[in-house]
């Protein structure tokens, strides 16, 4: 193993230097960028979906190889053409899309590769559980070392990749937007670890669409946009309009202009529903509540608090235990899925990848899986191929999918255009009912600006919006109603109009509202 270079506060940590990459389809991703980090600062990076940040970071963490440029480590060139070439310069990065094995424990994911031993060459489990648990108490992070990473909440598997970066002693740290499943809270506690560890010495790359973080957490702001690099600014001498605008190259609304909803029938209706987490244990305990027309119902609650349970037993993907759930005046409870989407449900997931998308599946093909098999797709048996390739087109047109090719597979688009991909996919069904669970994860500002936008018209034109978002922001600016869960239910529920962050992050934690004042106080 190479020995790391010795650190030098005279001279830059990283240094990329005029960095092309071209696929072998001919996309060039990134288009002679550069980009410094000093020792010690975290400096954010900036830009829309698909500009180059995902494929620029994974060209310095060694997962690719750079068609042109150079990379220098305290001021020495040097070649990191594999990632474990990365980790002996002391870098490590944490992906936006997890890279763990979902059937190891937390202890096992950490260690994997880095396995300490005893005599004998036995792995000696109970010194790794210890440095872990040590890190973890450092860095604030509770986890429990013997739980399997399938069964844990997403922010978890989070806090357990950024554990497994540091486990590996890594001194520059990448962080591919860190926060997207994260709670207000935890977003909160996470900008004190960065700092922290920025006081320490190490220096971050924080990719990051949230413009609120880079001013709260970053020194410096390098802003990229379609491959190429626009400028590096201080972020104390910078403002969101002015950063918005060097990310998308327009100016952007951020104060969304809403209708007073126009509120018709019920279109769902959840009664005294249970339903059980995967270990066993309910996760949703006698929920109540409609969804009408017109109108958009937000849910707020920390990770983990029965969301994924509730969203995955209306759409028919979890058993539900007791309870009913009504679609259109029908009873839809633990009916099949395709019974509940031709009944006219969309649904946006959580995890785009996990479930929203067929990675290998070409772009054309994801946006029709919901409709394959009916016409203008499908007659007597055969596909038609037209109408895939116009459905195609028409949508990442009306939607501003980036991608090189609609015959691309679904695993070339970044994280942000794969999630456009999938709302697009999914409002376009013109379905009665729309979930939506975390609508904007990874999105750039200009992008949630569009999607807000979109959600709103659906809204407007008579679709009942069920909105689940860790993202309090949102839910303030989108819904109608608003819900909070905590433990599996309902511990309020408030008028966005008369609430704020502050109350709902308190009835996130389990505290009541005052009935004499509700949406204005909490007791």
């Amino acid at each position: 193993m190479k020995e790391r270079l010795i650190m030098d506060t005279n001279t830059n940590v990283i240094e990329m230097r005029h960095i092309v990459k071209v696929y072998s389809n001919g996309f060039k991703a990134n288009d002679d960028i550069n980009l410094t980090l000093h020792k010690g600062e975290v400096l954010a990076l900036l830009g829309e979906n698909g500009a180059g940040k995902s494929t620029l970071m994974n060209i310095l963490s060694g997962l690719l190889q750079p068609t042109e440029g150079e990379i220098l480590v305290n001021g020495k060139k040097v070649n990191v053409d594999d990632p474990n070439k990365a980790k002996d310069w002391g870098i490590g990065m944490v992906h936006q899309h997890f890279m763990l094995a979902q059937a190891f424990t937390v202890l096992e994911n950490i260690i994997l590769g880095h396995e300490p031993t005893k005599g004998g060459g036995k792995l000696d489990f109970k010194k790794a559980r210890q440095n872990i648990l040590n890190l973890a108490k450092k860095y604030g992070f509770e986890i429990d070392p013997d739980a399997k990473v399938s069964d844990i909440s997403v922010s978890q598997q989070q806090r357990v990749e950024i554990l497994k970066v540091l486990y590996r002693g890594a001194d520059i740290l990448i962080f591919d937007e860190p926060t997207a499943v994260l709670t207000p809270q935890e977003i909160t506690e996470f900008i004190g670890i960065m700092k922290n560890l920025a006081k320490e010495g190490k220096s971050i790359i924080l990719i990051t669409h949230k413009l609120k973080e880079i001013k709260e957490s970053a020194d410096r702001v390098t802003v990229i946009r379609r491959g190429k690099t626009i400028g590096t600014v201080d972020v104390a001498d910078a403002d969101d309009e002015q950063l918005a605008e060097m990310m998308v190259g327009r100016h952007v609304t951020f104060d969304l202009q809403k209708n007073k909803p126009n509120v018709g029938e019920t279109v769902l209706s959840v009664k005294d529903l249970k339903v059980k987490d995967p270990r066993g244990p309910l996760a949703v305990k006698g929920l109540s509540f409609d969804v009408h027309a017109g109108e958009i119902l937000g849910i707020a609650g920390i990770d983990g608090n029965g969301q994924t349970e509730l969203v995955d037993a209306i759409n028919g993907l979890r058993k539900v235990d007791s309870g009913k759930i009504t679609i259109l005046g029908k009873d839809m409870t633990n009916k099949r899925v395709r019974e509940i989407t031709e009944l006219g449900v969309s649904y946006v997931p959580a995890d785009r990848q996990r479930f929203g998308l067929i990675l290998p599946l070409s772009l054309t093909y994801n946006l029709a899986l919901k409709s394959y098999y009916q016409k203008p797709f499908a007659n007597h048996g055969f596909l038609n191929e037209k109408a895939f390739a116009d459905h195609a087109e028409r949508l990442i047109k009306t939607y501003d999918v980036r991608a090189h090719s609609r015959r691309d597979p679904a695993s070339a688009l970044s994280g942000g255009n794969q999630q456009k991909a999938i709302i697009a996919r999914e409002l376009d069904l013109n379905s009665k009912l729309v979930v939506i669970f975390q609508p904007t994860r990874g999105l750039d500002v200009g992008a949630i600006e569009a999607i807000h936008k979109q959600i709103l018209a659906e809204r407007d034109a008579g679709r009942a919006i069920l909105l689940i978002s860790f993202e309090l922001d949102e839910i303030l600016q989108l819904s109608d109603r608003i819900i909070v869960l905590h433990d599996g239910e309902i511990s309020g529920e408030v008028d966005p109009a008369k609430t704020n962050e502050r109350e709902l992050g308190l009835l996130m934690t389990g505290s009541h509202l005052n009935k004499k004042e509700e949406g204005t106080n909490v007791d």
